[in-house]
């Protein structure tokens, strides 16, 4: 590794990183930084641990971003794909990429913003939710989905919102209760099940929020009503005086651990102020997680309740919006109006 490093091997860049204990900084191999002496530098498998000793990444060689980690993880994951219905170990995910176990679980991690075992979970249910929606039985979905049991699937996971069962067919025997209202960017459909709310839509017309709700739940009741919803439809239509919405509404909604964590640390950006999707990757402890992060909210269902337009990008960029960039502009600055 040290004649590597002297070489500047990018052939070597993604095998190791080196550390320099003077500086606290670790570079990849192909950095072109002057060499300290041999006796200054330790080595590390990949830049997870090299953070975790307390060293810095190289400012001039970005070791972080290196594209052979992400190569080696795009390929474990086209594994893990192709492979749901097989049993899958951090040995035989490692022994496929040949890296050691702990090696590919901070890489990955590192990488991905899941361990392995979370992104197996995660790929499994979504492939037992296809098919489920594809007509097949709940258990004939589960073993599909590569899990060995019932207990298995239902002791890891309660990421449905509802049972299995009721998934399977669309939200049949789910009763949702709705109702549209004008705000001042279209109309917002508010829905919410006896346990809590479930969706806030914004769209320029009450065709376009009702066939969103349907998207998700195709096979519910769905009852458009004004009883009963005040209650709900209030505190959000009260969002656009200047008012933050309460974060002490109820809400039934499908989530996996992941996006319950974005979803909790987005509710805790103040009123008026921005986040990156990099810097809640960060909070998180997954600070290459910032694609899931985004991802997490581009999949949130009630938003303004979990405001993830205080989401940007690094530069403050709006890098999309569920409902539309224009509108994600407005509500920004909207708040600020109101802060000022």
């Amino acid at each position: 590794m040290w004649a590597a490093a002297l070489a500047r091997d990018s052939r070597c860049d993604g095998s190791f990183v080196f550390a320099v204990r003077s500086t606290g900084i670790y570079c990849k191999p192909s950095c072109p930084a002057k060499r300290p002496s041999r006796d200054r530098v330790v080595f590390f498998p990949a830049p997870a641990e090299a953070e975790e000793s307390g060293f810095r990444p190289c400012h001039r060689c970005h070791p972080r971003e290196n594209g052979s980690y992400r190569a080696v993880v795009d390929q474990v994951c086209k594994y893990i794909e192709a492979n749901l219905d097989h049993k899958l170990t951090l040995s035989n995910l490692s022994a496929h990429a040949g890296l050691s176990p702990y090696h590919l679980q901070r890489t990955f991690k590192q990488a991905v913003g899941l361990s392995p075992r979370e992104y197996i979970q995660t790929r499994r249910l979504a492939k037992m939710k296809l098919l489920l929606k594809n007509g097949h039985t709940v258990t004939k979905a589960l073993y599909g989905a590569g899990f060995s049991s019932r207990s298995r699937f239902y002791g890891s996971s309660n990421q449905f919102g509802m049972s299995a069962g009721a998934f399977r067919r669309g939200g049949e025997g789910l009763r949702v209760r709705y109702s549209i209202a004008t705000c001042p960017l279209g109309r917002l459909l508010v829905a919410a099940t006896s346990r809590g709310l479930c969706a806030v839509f914004m769209g320029d017309s009450d065709t376009i929020v009702e066939s969103a709700l349907s998207k998700e739940y195709p096979h519910a009741a769905l009852h458009r009503t004004n009883s009963g919803l005040q209650k709900w439809i209030t505190p959000i239509i009260n969002y656009f005086d200047g008012r933050e919405v309460s974060l002490n509404l109820p809400l039934d909604i499908q989530a996996s651990t992941f996006q319950r964590r974005v979803w909790k640390e987005i509710q805790s950006i103040p009123y008026g102020s921005t986040s990156t999707y990099s810097e809640i990757a960060s909070e998180l402890g997954q600070p290459s997680a910032a694609r899931a992060v985004a991802k997490a909210c581009a999949t949130n269902p009630v938003s303004l309740v979990i405001p993830c337009h205080r989401v940007v990008g690094k530069n403050g960029d709006l890098r999309g919006y569920r409902w539309g960039e224009k509108r994600k502009q407005d509500l920004l600055t909207l708040e600020n109006a109101h802060q000022s």
